[in-house]
């Protein structure tokens, strides 16, 4: 077994981290170079390329003038920033005409809508739209000034350039004495349904706890199907659904439908968060498994919200991406020029777990290959009580990948912590054997006055097998991402540690514990060179 890593690494190490050096930028996971981002929108593949899309604010570092920005990627690691896709309208005094909202893309491959033509297969962007003027529709339908509407713009260049639809907005709510709450009504998931041969939204209400869902021919014309909602987790608006099937447990014949919904505050951390519901769709309703009031989450920890799944992936994989930040904070971040990031995507299945039905997590096929230098690798070893059992180790802030397969045995509290400093500043990430949780402990991982709601430990409940902690932990710069037992409960949280926090331990409290398992690797930056 290893039990140091040598100076010469160390230096390497270093030298690694400074080439990348620009203050709490992740290396694992996509941000843009510079200026606000918050939720991923318009995920969807096609002719090689994955697109992202997001919420993007191209003026400042703060929430506003909200357009659409665009990265593309061949492997959901290494990204490339294009240009913006829709950028806010203004008039020639500099207010907004038009504000690019949340929502979705696909790819049109029989060209329904019309808007592409002999050999230019169009990707549509449904989007929600902003007018501060009052419009009506083609339907008549009188949309107010400042109400949430649908829209399109499409694209026939493989989403380099975009055009706005002549006739938007193409959906919106009748005059209703409700209109006040249903002025926010926004973010609206496409996707295209085979066995009926339609196209299927499903968009939120955002503060009535309600799902709509709509059906279309072309994606222009669109008709009321059916609702779901209020259900589970209701403390805040509800945002961002999704609708997905996946097969139990591998089996093809046996789909379940996933309906995720996320909202803020009500998190299970604390404002932002995003849950799921298991069910049926039969093209038209979806009705949730019977019996079954527990709430899901999507993931546990603080930092993961508007979480959403690509279109179209390659051999019908889904995978999930979500904004890695909490509206309870996210504007006041301490990074600069950029602000806020993308978690790392994800791979989602559906799994019988202890008798119970999970969505299970992992990091996107191909993450293995980012994994570099194997700082440390220990097996079947006898921890007592206390804090560097087995000797500390320093990553000179390059991102790591740990794997670790405790018996908890007699200890009453286990794990490692990472960001960790002779100060005492740490992250901890540890089982509460006796209270049978895990938890992300950031009460000390460095200085957080921008928020009173940052410093905070969050908890999960978590069933050991054969009383056995099973972890994968992704050490970003600024971000932890946990998988714990099989990936049926993920934590992601933001730290903001000091320069010089960079040390990693493991720590048994209460009474002995057995480390089955220990690996500590080392990770490349997903960029290139020094990302300006």
């Amino acid at each position: 077994m290893t039990l140091e890593v040598t100076s010469t690494q160390t230096q390497a190490y270093a030298g690694l981290a400074g080439a990348y050096q620009e203050a709490h930028r992740p290396q694992l996971s996509y941000s843009p170079a510079r200026n606000w981002m918050n939720d991923p929108n318009g995920l969807v593949y096609y002719d090689g390329e994955y697109h992202l899309f997001y919420q993007y604010n191209p003026n400042d570092t703060v929430w506003g003038d909200m357009s659409w920005g665009h990265a593309v990627s061949a492997d959901l690691l290494h990204w490339t920033e294009l240009p913006v896709a829709l950028e806010v309208e203004k008039d020639g005094q500099g207010a907004i005409t038009q504000s690019f909202y949340s929502g979705s893309a696909v790819v049109d491959r029989a060209n329904s809508s019309g808007l592409g033509s002999p050999g230019q297969v169009p990707m549509v962007i449904i989007y929600t739209s902003v007018y501060p003027e009052a419009r009506t529709l083609a339907n008549g339908t009188q949309v107010q000034a400042g109400q949430q509407s649908q829209s399109l713009a499409f694209s026939v260049d493989r989403g380099r350039h975009w055009t706005q639809f002549s006739g938007n907005p193409v959906l919106a709510l009748p005059p209703h004495p409700y209109r006040d709450e249903l002025r926010e009504f926004r973010d609206p998931k496409v996707f295209w349904h085979a066995p009926q041969s339609k196209w299927v939204m499903v968009v939120a209400l955002a503060h009535r706890h309600t799902i709509l869902l709509y059906c279309s021919r072309d994606l222009i014309e669109w008709e009321y199907m059916s609702q779901f909602g209020p259900a589970g987790a209701t403390g805040g608006v509800w945002e961002c659904p999704d609708l997905f099937p996946l097969p139990l447990d591998g089996d093809d014949s046996n789909n379940k439908w996933v309906l995720v919904v996320n909202l803020t505050p009500g998190g299970p951390a604390g404002g932002s968060g995003a849950q799921y519901f298991l069910g049926h769709f039969d093209g038209s309703t979806f009705r949730p498994d019977a019996g079954d009031a527990c709430v899901r989450w999507l993931d546990q920890g603080p930092d993961f919200y508007a979480a959403v799944t690509w279109n179209d992936a390659p051999d019908g994989r889904r995978l999930l991406i979500g904004w890695m930040s909490n509206w309870l904070y996210a504007r006041t971040v301490p990074t600069s020029p950029w602000r806020s990031a993308q978690s790392v995507p994800r791979e989602l299945s559906l799994r019988t777990v202890a008798g119970q039905v999970r969505l299970v997590q992992q990091p996107v096929q191909g993450f293995d290959s980012l994994r570099r230098d194997t700082l440390l690798a220990i097996d079947d070893v006898s921890l007592a009580a206390g804090v560097d059992t087995l000797p500390r180790l320093r990553t000179a802030g390059v991102p790591v990948d740990i794997e670790l397969v405790l018996a908890c045995g007699s200890a009453t509290r286990a794990g490692v912590q990472v960001h960790a400093n002779a100060a005492g500043d740490r992250t901890e990430i540890g089982y509460d054997c006796e209270r049978g949780e895990l938890y992300i402990d950031r009460g000390r991982a460095g200085a957080a006055p921008f928020s009173a709601d940052f410093a905070a430990c969050h908890g999960a409940p978590l069933a050991l097998v054969d009383g056995v902690l099973r972890l994968r932990i992704l050490v970003d710069r600024a971000a932890v991402t946990v998988f714990a037992g099989a990936g049926e409960l993920t934590m992601t949280s933001l730290v903001f540690p000091a320069d010089e926090s960079d040390g990693i331990a493991l720590f048994v409290e209460g009474g002995q514990a057995r480390l089955r398992q220990w690996r500590v690797r080392t990770l490349a930056s997903i960029w290139p060179a020094p990302h300006e």
